[in-house]
């Protein structure tokens, strides 16, 4: 059993993760937050995460590079570097191995090309969202192109 602490701690550290400021911290620096020295914290987080901090990272970076190829015209570079990752390549790789296809064809197979705004399709809405938000799953959040 987690004591509530830690587990508080671990949600603040997985938090910094997923945060999209320009000041990206380091794991070592997110463990030293958190109050863990940074062996013991990766291993708590991905006891209680499944993931590593590394992993949760890559995968919230790629989660809003899904969004902007929908959401915005920014070129694939762009988003790469918008996201956080500092190689094309890195970053198209990893995009291709967890998602399955490379983020132009992302782009392609999820963007309407005929709507001049710009919407999130309503099956790639997690359904926790739609629920918790109070409106019907056929309704997709918008954005007016950038």
């Amino acid at each position: 059993m987690l004591h509530p602490e830690v587990l508080r701690r671990l949600c603040l550290a997985r938090d910094l993760l997923r945060a999209e400021d320009d000041a990206r911290p380091s794991v070592n620096e997110i463990a030293r937050r958190a109050g863990f020295a940074p062996h013991h914290f990766i291993r708590l987080f991905r006891a209680v995460f499944g993931e590593t901090p590394h992993q949760y990272r890559s995968l919230a970076q790629i989660e809003r590079a899904k969004h902007l190829l929908i959401l915005t015209d920014l070129s694939v570079t762009e988003i790469c570097l918008e996201v956080g990752f500092s190689s094309l390549g890195s970053f198209s790789t990893l995009f291709t191995r967890r998602i399955g296809m490379s983020p132009s064809t992302w782009r392609r197979r999820h963007r309407s090309a005929s709507s001049p705004l710009r919407k999130m399709p309503p099956e790639l809405i997690p359904g926790c969202l739609t629920l918790m938000g109070g409106f019907p799953p056929e309704k997709a959040i918008s954005e007016k192109p950038v």
